[in-house]
């Protein structure tokens, strides 16, 4: 990790110099709203790595800003109230108070694509948490999550999905200023967002969020930023808080810078450059028939945001390191656009995307190993059923999202699934391979067809309802595996 810190001191040396004007005001790649961020920083806070903040509200509660309801006049109602509980009388220290009830249900015929009874998952996710401000330069935030399940052919499922209670996030941080910087320190159990969401995210499809322990630590100018982090995953357990453990298998570091660059770019711009370098250790890793140790390093560089009516995210990272004493090659891209057709933030959007993670070699024991590793990314973005991931891929995807009513969002899409090896199979979600994939020849793996709807109710309240069609091509029906169709919809309330 030395070489990560000199990293980090020196971007912090040329975060004093401005690279362009400070702007108005900025948006999020994703939405169209600018995120709130506990922490008072020059630089835009819809890209700092704290994931994306709409309508007040975060997936990271800690990334919220509540601080207005600490003046009575300006609650509407009892639960406005929760949102800043006095500690002092100047209101510096306070508490925010926040919680989720999200009620689902999931359908999914031919589960792990063979023909057998359809799965039906009855879901509960229960979320509670507190975020502890004493004074401007310290804080602790906790989160507890109950998840429940029951249904019909559950298979396994893992303590993600059915957890009496578990710690889902436990963290202090100390932050200020320093040489004209907004600087700080997270440690404890927290979500990590700072990269592309098909690497890093929380995973809000399942139950209970993809979290991490460790430290984490910033520095923000008014136009670059770097956060440098060493984190181990966490593996949660089915019983109470005392089982759901740091995994010292799997560790992962690094760094992240950010850049932004100037608005005058394109007549007219909001867009970033994120740079980054990290490490993936695990004594655990398994490729093929084999399970050994895996460094694998990231180098890459995120470009997003906006340009007019034109919205970007795109990725390209190289993958190196070893694995079982066999060095890794291998490559990721993941490029996406999308086109406004009007000039409100709600106007109807046309996009495309295309992604490739190279692969080749998981089942051979020697030579060089070419499959990427996808982390912990949004594996929804390619299968609603979790049938894909960024390994051995190449994707395509036309879409197109629009608002028919007030409230209402639909998104669309029809995707093309191939795989780049045939030696090597096709990977779902969980990085497992799909049995017998591996044996049969062919490149074409799958069409995908989606559509999601999202109602915004109120602003705590919504529903999302989805469906997935997943038709099984030359290489799934070469090994034996069938095509799917998949329906959720879920009510979520939170505050």
């Amino acid at each position: 990790m030395k070489f990560l810190w000199l990293a980090g001191t020196a971007m912090v040396s040329a975060m004093g110099v401005a690279v362009s004007p400070a702007m108005a005001q900025t948006v999020t790649p994703k939405a169209a709203a600018e995120p709130a961020s506990p922490a008072s920083t020059a630089y835009p806070t819809s890209a700092a790595g704290d994931g994306n903040t709409v309508a007040g509200y975060n997936q990271s509660r800690w990334a919220e800003d509540w601080r207005k309801y600490c003046d009575p006049s300006k609650r509407d109602d009892f639960i406005d109230a929760l949102k800043c509980v006095k500690l002092t009388e100047d209101g510096k220290s306070y508490v925010t108070f926040s919680g989720e009830l999200r009620t689902r249900v999931n359908i999914t015929t031919n589960p792990n694509l063979r023909e057998v009874q359809q799965q039906r998952q009855d879901i509960a996710r229960i979320v509670g948490g507190a975020d502890v401000h004493l004074g401007d330069h310290f804080r602790v935030f906790g989160e507890l999550g109950r998840a429940e399940l029951q249904g019909i052919n559950l298979g396994a499922p893992g303590g993600n999905l059915r957890n009496q209670l578990a710690v889902q996030q436990l963290f202090a941080e100390v932050k200020g200023k320093a040489l004209g910087l907004d600087v700080g320190v997270r440690a404890g159990r927290q979500e990590f967002f700072d990269g592309p969401q098909l690497l890093t995210v929380g995973r809000d499809n399942n139950t209970l969020f993809f979290v991490l322990d460790g430290v984490r630590a910033y520095a923000r100018g008014k136009d670059a930023r770097v956060d440098i982090f060493d984190l181990n995953y966490v593996t949660y357990g089915f019983q109470g808080i005392s089982d759901d453990k740091t995994n010292p298998d799997v560790r992962f570091s690094g760094a992240t810078f950010g850049f932004r660059l100037s608005p005058k770019l394109f007549g007219g711009s909001k867009l970033y450059l994120d740079p980054f370098i990290w490490r993936l250790r695990n004594r655990r890793a398994v490729w093929g028939p084999t399970t050994g140790l895996e460094e694998r390093y990231f180098l890459g560089l995120h470009a997003y945001g906006d340009a007019g009516p034109v919205n970007i995210d795109w990725t390209v990272n190289n993958q190196r390191g070893t694995f079982n004493n066999r060095p890794i090659e291998a490559w990721q891209a993941f490029i996406a656009q999308t086109y406004r057709l009007g000039n409100k933030p709600d106007a109807p959007r046309v996009g495309v995307h295309f992604d490739y993670g190279s692969g080749g070699g998981a089942y051979q024991r020697t030579g060089e190993l070419n499959t990427t590793n996808g982390l912990f990314g949004n594996n929804i973005y390619y299968s609603y059923g979790l049938f894909l991931t960024p390994t051995n891929l190449l994707y395509t995807a036309p879409n197109f999202t629009f608002s028919p009513i007030k409230g209402v969002r639909l998104a669309t899409e029809y995707g093309f699934a191939w795989r780049p090896d045939e030696f090597d199979a096709v990977y779902r979600a969980n990085g497992s391979a799909l049995p017998g994939t591996q044996n049969v020849r062919g490149k074409k793996v799958a069409e995908v067809a989606r559509l999601q709807a999202t109602w915004t109710i109120t602003p705590r309240l919504s529903f999302v309802g989805r469906y997935e069609h997943f038709k099984a091509d030359t290489v799934l029906q070469r090994a034996n595996l069938k095509s799917s169709d998949f329906w959720a919809g879920w009510l979520s309330f939170r505050f």
